[in-house]
């Protein structure tokens, strides 16, 4: 299951049935899951900490040092979750000293090219598309789809259940379960689709749509449209994370459709 060619460091802890092809190189301060498979031409550096059934294609590299002047060499770690599919060349960073650790959560697929930057914390079920651009400090939810070539901003945060249209350049946070597109980056109404295939129903659906009219569709700034939505309709799990995303929201979220993005 290892290849005699592969360079594994003898610190490495390596779990049961774990294939490892050659020419991979595993440093020592590493730990890879029980049945993973790492492919030829990767490299797992110091602070990797893979989970389960994770698969590592051809020419990544996983908890590489942070693309970051500040970094002094901290000791910092990558965390990867059971059944992540990371593909070709992606690359991967460590933390540094502002959370001392990357998350990339359960089940994800990280496609080819995708670059994830220091001390990013990326949820379950995440897909980031071919040569997506993840910065530092970065955060996004659960479900959240990234298309291809797009590029977002250190610091942003993107929520739960959230499609963003391909070659989108992600300045500002994102609100769970909206669809972003357009340049500059706004509001295309929420993620049904998205929502149907995750068991949300209609009535589900049509609440969190009544909630984003009130935010982006009826001409009120942030704080009088939360309030309504606060004052006139019912509490709920979603309605809840809606609320505490926007208000929390240090870059401000992406702003409404208008004629100008037409």
């Amino acid at each position: 299951m290892i290849s005699p060619l592969a360079h594994i460091h003898p610190e490495a802890r390596i779990g049961a049935k774990v294939t490892i092809e050659p020419f991979a190189v595993i440093a020592g301060d590493v730990e890879i899951g029980d049945g993973s498979w790492i492919g030829s031409h990767t490299v797992i550096s110091d602070g990797a900490r893979l989970g389960k059934n994770v698969k590592v294609f051809p020419g990544a590299t996983v908890s590489a040092v942070p693309q970051d002047l500040k970094f002094a060499g901290e000791v910092t770690t990558t965390h990867i979750g059971d059944n992540t599919v990371i593909r070709e060349c992606v690359n991967i960073s460590r933390g540094t000293t502002d959370k001392m650790k990357t998350v990339i959560g359960r089940n994800c697929l990280l496609m080819g090219y995708v670059h994830v930057a220091h001390d990013c914390e990326i949820g379950n079920n995440v897909i980031l598309v071919n040569s997506v651009l993840v910065a530092g400090h970065v955060a996004i939810d659960d479900f959240a789809i990234i298309g291809g070539a797009s590029a977002i901003h250190q610091f942003v945060k993107i929520g739960a259940h959230v499609m963003v249209s391909g070659g989108s350049l992600v300045r500002k946070d994102i609100p769970p379960f909206t669809k972003a597109a357009r340049e500059p980056l706004g509001y295309v109404g929420i993620n049904s689709v998205g929502l149907r295939r995750r068991g949300f129903g209609g009535e589900k659906i049509s609440e969190i749509q009544e909630i984003y009219r009130m935010i982006y569709l009826k001409g009120l700034n942030n704080s009088d449209a939360l309030s309504y939505i606060e004052m006139n309709m019912s509490a709920s799990k979603e309605r809840d994370e809606i609320l505490n995303f926007v208000r929390n929201s240090e870059r401000g979220i992406m702003k409404g459709f208008s004629n100008s993005m037409k």
